[in-house]
């Protein structure tokens, strides 16, 4: 009986150290990540915890690229929703001023990228979808009527 104990006290420490072994890493990198997320979103002008908050990270994440918030459904369908995370880290890599080829550094090595583009020189540019550029709120006053070319509506500039 004694030599059953101490195998499975042995089993149990193996399990341990290869359980630390990677999870100890793993940690290390989801903090490095969550820091350049943090700081990603602070130089976009949302709050840095924000990237912190499951669902509600995303939902920062859509208002700063420029996308609208129904995006989260596709994100809920299966193969639909890899198409957009990609696109989704594309458009915040272009947000940023940044190419493809630092999109696929964000989605291959994030935690060396992220770091990279909340702690770097990038700056925000603004949401880089294109819906988003160059279209201002909705403005009552400057409403035009489709089928009456005749009156211009006012320049509020």
């Amino acid at each position: 009986m004694d030599s059953y104990t101490s195998s499975s006290d042995m089993s149990a420490g193996m399990v341990g150290a290869i359980f630390g072994a990677f999870f100890i890493p793993c940690l290390i990198i989801w903090v490095i990540v969550v820091i350049g997320s943090w700081k990603v979103y602070t130089k976009a002008g949302k709050p840095g915890w924000a990237s912190i908050i499951p669902i509600y990270n995303i939902i920062v994440l859509l208002e700063i690229i420029g996308k609208p918030i129904w995006w989260i459904i596709m994100l809920l369908i299966p193969c639909a929703n890899i198409i957009f995370g990609i696109w989704m880290i594309n458009l915040l890599s272009k947000s940023f001023g940044k190419s493809e080829g630092f999109t696929i550094g964000l989605i291959i090595l994030p935690f060396i990228f992220y770091p990279i583009l909340g702690f770097g020189s990038a700056t925000y540019l603004g949401p880089s979808a294109k819906e988003a550029q160059g279209n201002m709120p909705f403005n009552p006053n400057d409403y035009r009527d489709p089928f009456n070319n005749q009156n211009p509506p006012p320049q509020n500039y």
